[in-house]
């Protein structure tokens, strides 16, 4: 095996969940050529991955338009094209993966057991053994059928040390003192996988108590309000790099926190990956395919009969994630900060 591409394009929390079939393919052929196709949006997150050599972008947005259709496609392709490949990995599994797929010159074509919009008929699905498992372990079955033996499940992320370093100036700035701090994820892409910001303000005040900083984190306009209605309802407000940071000073932040509670979103994925002590609040998804993967006992699950629905929205109009109390969420959260966990 010379050459492999992996096309998984987003969103973070299932590019990270893809890092490992990248380091399952370098663990087997070490000389291999690993290409990833990924959309803006994760780039950086594939450029700290340690396994892969080379990453080409997907300008989803420039060739939505007609006349950045015409003036981009063109290169892309070239750029799909420029190599052979002796395997293309269509992870995504959705029409546009699959589109990629097609152009690129590869002489197998496979993907994950679960292909949705037309792209099994661009690339095989692959339904291993953890068909019902994890994602994670979905997508080490791809590499299993490149004859991976994936004797080692690794997240093979590098922060560099800029962005190391940058973190810990931001950090000092807003926090202050030496306390540890804790990284509170504000936002999720879905309603139903947000934590109310009541709850992150009442749990900002026990860490508080605790003697802990509480650090809210995250990114885009959406989750800058969440952060200010946060600070609003709390009696001191939290400080926030919400906005203000890059993908890999954000794993840097995470990485350095004494516990990172959030919904099931990217930047908890990332946590993780990245080995900090993390708590994951899920509701509408399983956590045995979406949860945590390497602290799969770190998860709060809602008490609820509706709970797995895997619905995008609630269709019983419910605040999913409500009935996690911050109370319940600190109290798993102490035997992680003291190391007793």
């Amino acid at each position: 095996m010379n050459s492999v591409l992996i096309v998984k394009l987003s969103a973070i929390g299932d590019v990270v969940h893809a890092l490992p079939t990248a380091y399952a393919i370098k663990e087997t052929y070490p000389a291999a050529h690993i290409t990833w196709v990924v959309e803006p949006p994760a780039y950086d997150i594939v450029r700290m991955c340690s396994s892969v050599d080379e990453v080409i972008v997907f300008p989803k947005k420039e060739l939505r338009t007609r006349a950045g259709f015409r003036r981009g496609f063109p290169v892309f392709r070239r750029l799909l094209r420029a190599r052979r490949y002796d395997a293309a990995l269509d992870l995504q599994g959705l029409f546009k993966s699959a589109a990629i797929a097609f152009f690129v010159r590869a002489d197998k074509k496979i993907g994950t057991g679960f292909m949705r919009e037309g792209a099994w008929l661009v690339s095989r699905p692959v339904r291993g053994a953890h068909i019902g498992g994890h994602i994670v372990d979905q997508n080490l079955d791809v590499a299993r059928a490149l004859g991976c033996a994936v004797r080692e499940i690794r997240f093979p992320l590098q922060i560099p040390e800029d962005a190391a370093r940058a973190a810990v100036e931001k950090c000092a700035a807003v926090c202050g003192g030496d306390r540890p701090y804790a990284a509170l994820i504000v936002g999720a892409s879905r309603a139903n996988k947000i934590w109310r910001a009541a709850h992150f303000a009442r749990l900002a005040g026990l860490l508080r108590t605790a003697g802990i900083t509480p650090l809210l984190v995250g990114g885009g306009t959406a989750d800058e309000r969440r952060a200010a209605e946060i600070a609003a309802l709390s009696e001191e407000a939290p400080p926030s790099l919400v906005g203000r940071t890059t993908f890999p000073e954000l794993a840097a932040l995470l990485r350095g926190a004494c516990v990172v509670v959030g919904g099931d979103t990217g930047p908890t994925h990332l946590a993780d990956a990245v080995g900090a002590p993390t708590l994951m609040l899920m509701g509408s998804w399983p956590p045995a395919r979406n949860g945590l993967y390497r602290q799969r006992e770190n998860v709060i699950e809602i008490d609820r009969p509706c709970r797995h629905c895997m619905k995008r929205v609630c269709p019983l109009g419910l605040d999913c994630l409500d009935v996690i109390t911050p109370e319940q969420v600190m109290a798993r959260a102490m035997p992680l900060i003291s190391g007793d966990a």
